[in-house]
């Protein structure tokens, strides 16, 4: 009988297989007819998966945990397991969307896979392979699969993850069967695979609780109840497997987990015009989507099968509640098993060796499905945010209660039903992917299932991107992306610029009407796109209106596009950096020449020009420290003194000076192919320096020095003769914005002052991160000023930039030390403290946390700041009481604060 099981197996795998390679085969055709470019959301995942490509074109340092973080973090808001898992086939066959989406073959495999475990363990082979046919032939999963997106991967794992907990629950009970050494191997495999399974699912999305938190809680209870002890502790076993495997992610950015809640959920259903929760839609909106997800042929046929099946099936359960009745507690019931029909696909044995009757067991069966289903459809709607791919991983459960309803029929009819659905479906499916006739049929159908494969014109974004690249090949672009169409939009522009050696990246500008003149003052290359523009915010039409009709832009380039509109390219009259090579060899970087105006007041920005000369190598590692000195040297004035009467030497300093530093060319200089180290190029820069407005009248010169990033080597800058007075009734002259590094230092001035600031200082933060799409003006400021408190140790100033900027890359360490410095020179603010405590929170030490605000409750022990730090730390240290105590002693600060 186990040789006729393990048959029986083998061909139930070989059909299985049959239906992957043909639903593998069918999604191929499809994608490689299709010439749509990435739209919002998956170009999106596809930058994702080339950022994850680049980072393994170095060796993995897996004994590393720098290298590990460095991993996490690079995708701080997605779980990054299917980027891992795409990397690999960009490597194998190039970085190419259709390459990408050979990633979901492996999820369809596994999805296929685990819904036919499911169906056989529960109701026998013939449900198991129904149900992996009508898991491939669900309008909503063969969509979704072929689109690069993170749900039918999380649908996949999730199925997996349940998958083995159903064949794991559904094993003999080990705590009574612990000599039987096989079966308790088997509890550990499968426990582990979900372990497994659930620990990746994680590492896709954070909505795998959301459909396995009730069947884990329910074995739990079950387990409890019962005083299953051995089962207990090996499913206790398989969740912490789980969290070991996506634990280093979600310690890494469980700060931006927690930030992103309102952002996935609240915002975007406001927007969208969501059903609130206190209406019926709300709760009803999945139950009305089910039609366009499953099909009315799938939907329909199966139930009705089990209509007519319920009287049968409700025989069958008087029948065998009888028959154990009477069947005496010693007698042998090998000869009293019997099926109830050697045709029936559900295989129920009337009574079991374990006087259980396989009728009490598929009740069982059926309701385990069914509070998997309801669980997951009322803690998904339940969610004001209403989006039908955030429910899938309940539609291959759907499809086994679907396949079980389709094996009810019965002869002389069933067969031809059961094949006749699933041929219709797959006809469908087809009709629904490919631009055929017979559209009445798909709409009556497979309503809004339709998703046909472009065959139409391309849409330039090749052709756009290489453009700007031999405009300016020796440099890094970022592009300012202002229509956002499915197929014209700043995802798909970054993903194709990032594919040219991460040379051009895409960025949208004029979201907020008040960020529209920084927006074009900020950024080299626009595109706009004709059309109907009715639509537009006022931003949208403002920024427009500066870049098509003002005279800061010239018309680059323009393309005709499918839709019959123009796709229209802008560059910038006078570029931020420009780059040209010179003939010869190079070696030191020299400052060739600095044009700027005679005069100017404090407090407004003036234009520089930087003339800069050198070896490619040197130059692009290049970070230069600029100072603006007074010619002499001034006396200590008694209207700058501070506020215990005394001067610091840093207040002298600060009040004869202002800084320039960042990298040349702004750090934007690109290595084309070809290029060698030494080659001489001139680098002209066309930016802005900001004089303080405390700056005591005079005239001022330049000194340089030169700061290698990658080696360290320093030496002074030989720079011409440049001289700017400041002169406060001068009239100030236009100029571009400031650069990047210079704005963060200004704006971590405002860090002392605490929480009024923080909100100020973040919100441009979050502006400025818009105009250079790698930070690597944070790693500028970095060096830069970290070279500077070399020179000056006690500069309050430099040392909070330095903080703010090793914050922003979220360099714990290094900034853990920073701010030790900070809380010693700043010892009497308690907002010092507090910076340090917070990121002790954030790293997950909340015990040091507690020892540094001890000194800020010295300070201010009525800061609420103070005492909501107070209170996670406590909570993180299991000290609920105190947590709780804090929270109400604060709850009222907290909402008079929310309602002013």
């Amino acid at each position: 009988m186990q040789n006729n099981q393990s048959a029986s197996l083998k061909k139930d795998l070989l059909i299985v297989l049959g239906i992957w390679i043909v639903s593998s085969i069918s999604d191929r055709i499809w994608i490689s007819l299709d010439r749509n470019p990435p739209s919002w959301d998956l170009a999106k995942h596809l930058n994702g998966s080339l950022n994850y490509w680049s980072f393994f074109q170095n060796t993995p340092q897996l004994l590393s945990g720098e290298w590990w973080k460095s991993l996490w973090m690079l995708s701080e808001k997605y779980p990054p397991v299917v980027y891992l898992l795409t990397a690999p086939f960009l490597n194998w066959f190039g970085i190419d969307p259709d390459v990408a989406l050979l990633v979901n073959l492996l999820f369809s495999a596994i999805l296929i896979v685990s819904v036919y475990g499911i169906g056989k363990n529960l109701f026998g082979s013939q449900v198991g392979l129904f149900s992996a046919v009508i898991c491939v032939l669900l309008p909503r999963l063969y969509i979704v699969r072929l689109q690069y997106l993170v749900d039918y991967p999380l649908t996949a794992l999730v199925i997996a993850a349940f998958c083995c907990l159903t064949i794991w629950k559904g094993l003999v009970n080990t705590d009574e069967k612990a000599s039987d050494r096989s079966t308790l191997a088997k509890n550990w495999y499968w426990i582990i695979g979900f372990g497994f399974c659930f620990g990746l699912a994680m590492l896709i999305k954070q909505t795998t609780l959301f459909f396995l938190f009730f069947p884990l809680l329910w074995l739990g209870f079950k387990y409890l109840f019962s005083k299953a002890w051995l089962r207990l502790f090996q499913l206790s076993l398989g969740i912490l497997l789980g969290i070991l495997i996506c634990g280093g992610w979600y310690r890494t950015n469980w700060v931006f987990v927690l930030s992103a809640f309102g952002n996935a959920n609240v915002t975007p259903a406001r927007l969208e015009g969501d059903p609130p929760l206190n209406t019926l839609a709300a709760w009803t909106h999945y139950w009305n989507d089910l039609p366009s997800a499953v099909s009315w042929v799938l939907l329909l046929v199966p139930i009705v099968g089990l209509l007519l099946a319920t009287p049968r099936l409700s025989r069958e359960v008087r029948i065998n509640r009888i028959r154990l009745r009477n069947v005496k507690p010693n007698q042998s019931l090998t000869n009293q098993q019997s099926t109830i029909n050697n045709q029936q696909s559900t295989e129920l044995t009337l009574i079991t060796p374990t006087y259980l009757s396989n009728c009490i067991s598929l009740n069982k069966n059926l309701i385990w499905l069914g509070g998997y289903f309801l669980a997951a459809y009322l803690i998904n709607s339940a969610f004001v945010n209403k989006d039908h791919r955030y429910i899938m991983p309940y539609l291959p459960v759907v499809a086994v209660f679907l396949a079980y309803g389709l094996t009810q029929w019965r002869y002389p009819w069933g067969k031809w039903v059961r094949w006749g659905t699933i041929s219709l479906s797959i006809l469908l499916m087809w009709m629904n992917l490919f631009p055929l006739s017979g559209t009445w049929l798909t709409q009556s159908f497979t309503p809004n299932s339709q998703y046909y494969a472009y065959l139409g014109k391309p849409w330039h974004h090749q052709e756009l991107i290489q453009e700007i690249i031999d405009t300016e090949p020796y440099l890094t672009a970022n592009l300012g992306v202002l229509p956002s169409t499915p197929e014209i939009n700043q995802h798909n522009f970054n993903y194709y610029g990032v594919q040219k050696n991460f040379q051009v990246y895409g960025r949208q500008v004029g979201v907020r009407i008040k960020e529209v003149d920084k927006d074009a003052r900020s950024m080299s290359w626009f595109i706009t796109k004709t059309g109907d523009r009715q639509g537009l915010s006022e931003a949208q039409s403002a920024i427009l209106k500066l870049v098509e009709t003002g005279s800061d832009f010239l018309l680059q380039k323009d393309w005709n596009l499918p839709d019959n509109t123009l796709l229209k390219l802008y560059h910038r009259r006078q570029p931020f950096v420009e780059v040209q090579p010179v003939n010869g060899e190079l070696s030191r970087v020299k400052l060739d020449k600095v044009t700027l105006p005679p005069q100017t007041p404090p407090g407004k920005l003036v234009p520089v020009t930087y003339e800069w000369s050198g070896s490619w190598q040197e130059l692009q590692s290049g970070l230069v420290l600029l100072t603006w000195k007074r010619d002499t040297e001034i006396e200590r004035r008694g209207d700058r003194k501070t506020k215990n009467n005394e001067q610091t030497t840093d207040s002298i300093v600060n009040i004869n000076r202002w800084l320039h530093d960042r990298a040349i060319g702004m750090g934007n200089l690109h290595s084309p192919i070809g290029i060698k180290p030494q080659d001489g190029f001139r680098v002209v820069e066309h930016l802005a320096m900001f004089p303080p407005e405390d700056l005591v009248p005079g005239n001022y010169t330049l000194e340089g020095t030169y700061l290698n990033r990658v080696t360290g080597e320093s030496y002074p800058i030989s720079v011409p003769v440049a001289k700017l007075e400041i002169a406060p009734q001068s009239t100030p002259t236009p100029s571009p914005e400031l650069d990047l590094v210079t704005q963060m230092r200004l704006l971590s001035q405002g860090l002392p002052k605490g929480r009024e600031a923080l909100d100020p200082i973040f919100s441009e933060i979050g502006r400025i991160n818009q105009y250079d799409p790698t930070q690597d003006y944070l790693a500028q400021a970095e060096k830069t000023l970290s070279y500077r408190l070399q020179q000056e140790p006690t500069n309050l100033e430099f040392m909070y930039a330095l903080a703010l900027s090793q914050a922003l890359q979220q360099k714990i360490n290094p900034l853990i030390e920073t701010l030790k410095q900070v809380v010693q020179l700043d010892a009497n603010n308690p907002y010092a403290h507090a910076y340090l405590a917070f990121i002790y929170i954030y790293d997950w030490h909340p015990h040091q946390a507690e020892m540094a605000l001890q000194p800020a409750m010295n300070l201010n022990p009525n800061l609420v700041e103070i005492k909501a730090l107070r209170g996670i730390a406590a909570i993180m240290q299991g000290n609920l009481i105190k947590g709780w105590q804090i929270y109400q002693d604060i709850k009222p600060l907290l909402s008079g604060k929310a309602n002013k």
